[in-house]
C-alpha cells in the first residue's frame, strides 16, 4: 500500500474528527450537529481503512468501526429523525 495513501487516510481522519468535535462543541444546533456526524462518519471510514491497511494498527480500525455505528446513530438522530427524541413527551404534558 503506498504511503502517501496512508498518510493521506490518518491526517485526514485525525483532522476531520477535530473538526468535527470542534463543531459539536459550540453547539450550534440539531443540523449542524447532525452534519458534525456526518464529518465523523467520515473519519471513522478513513481510520477504518488506515487501521486495517497499516501494520500493527489494527486497534485503531476496530476502534472505529464501533465509532462508526455510534457516529451513525448521531446522523440519524440529528439529521433523519423529524423532532428530538422525548420533545413529543413534554409538548402536551404537565410538568
Amino acid at each position: 500500500m503506498s504511503d502517501t495513501l496512508l498518510d493521506a487516510l490518518q491526517y485526514y481522519g485525525a483532522g476531520a474528527a477535530t473538526l468535527a468535535a470542534l463543531i459539536v462543541s459550540l453547539n450550534l444546533g440539531r443540523r449542524w450537529t447532525g452534519w458534525a456526524f456526518v464529518i465523523f462518519v467520515t473519519s471513522s471510514i478513513a481510520l477504518v481503512a488506515w487501521g486495517f491497511l497499516q501494520s500493527d494498527s489494527e486497534g485503531i480500525g476496530w476502534q472505529n468501526i464501533a465509532l462508526l455505528i455510534i457516529n451513525a446513530i448521531g446522523v440519524y438522530r440529528y439529521l433523519i429523525l423529524k423532532e428530538a427524541p422525548g420533545t413529543a413527551d413534554k409538548a402536551g404534558g404537565t410538568e
